[in-house]
């Protein structure tokens, strides 16, 4: 059910959404055995973790484009997340 060797950190917003889609489906299921629920439960959590991580950075990136007074966009800074 789980990739465990997988890095999550370089997965995609949308891998790591998905698979953790397809474990809490699993695990609604009730036919995941406990050892393996407990690993995907752990998995899970950590693919949680980074979806939040991911949809704050592009939330930042976001706020940091100008706007000009009419409202267009024009230009973007790059996100520092360090500023």
């Amino acid at each position: 059910m789980t990739k465990p060797a997988e890095n999550i950190e370089k997965m995609s917003f949308e891998a790591a959404l998905s698979e953790l889609e397809t474990i809490v489906r699993a695990m609604e299921s009730g036919q995941t055995p406990l050892e393996e629920s407990i690993t995907a439960y752990e998995r899970g959590m950590a693919l949680k973790k980074h979806c939040e991580t991911r949809l704050k950075d592009a939330r930042l990136r976001v706020e940091k484009i100008n706007l000009s007074a009419d409202g267009t966009a024009t230009g973007a800074s790059p996100f520092n997340p360090e500023q």
